[in-house]
């Protein structure tokens, strides 16, 4: 039986305290705007909570948690990770991909694998996969021919290294 390779999805971290009254700082770890607001409930290190607010003050984000009703409460989950169910997550355009199906994909330049994808690094202009920890691939059309996710497998474009510009 083949179960996905990630069942949560990790969108946040929990920050600092805010106040008295058990509210948190949100650092976000996702590039999807808005992505805290309406949400009803969220793990946070592998508890589930209700959501009672989320707040935006400034670039800021402040989530208040059902139960966590003090300043001590809140600190508890200083540092660990909010998540949301693989089903629950963001919809993506056609051609977008989470950085959580890429990892892990092996790398073809025609029939030869070059390695597996180990992390993507965001670079501002595009992502860089990076191979085997040896091997630096522009995430550009231009380079990448086709990625199909349910085979973990990525398909370079032929002559790939020439559309890469030193």
């Amino acid at each position: 039986m083949l179960q996905s390779a990630v069942d949560e999805i990790i969108i946040g971290k929990v920050g600092a305290a805010r106040g008295l009254n058990g509210m948190v700082k949100i650092i976000p770890l996702t590039d999807f705007e808005g992505r805290f607001d309406g949400l009803e409930e969220i793990s946070v290190g592998g508890k589930i909570y209700a959501v009672e607010e989320v707040k935006h003050i400034g670039a800021e984000i402040y989530m208040k948690l059902i139960g966590v009703d003090t300043r001590e409460d809140a600190k508890t989950l200083t540092n660990k990770f909010l998540t949301v169910d693989r089903e629950n997550a963001a919809p993506l355009d056609d051609g977008e991909f989470y950085i959580f199906d890429i990892i892990g994909c092996e790398v073809f330049e025609d029939e030869k694998i070059l390695g597996k994808v180990t992390n993507i690094l965001k670079t501002g202009s595009n992502d860089v996969l990076e191979v085997d920890g040896k091997i630096l691939i522009p995430a550009l059309k231009t380079v990448i021919k086709s990625i199909d996710i349910g085979a973990k497998k990525i398909q370079l474009a032929n002559a790939w290294q020439d559309t890469v510009v030193d």
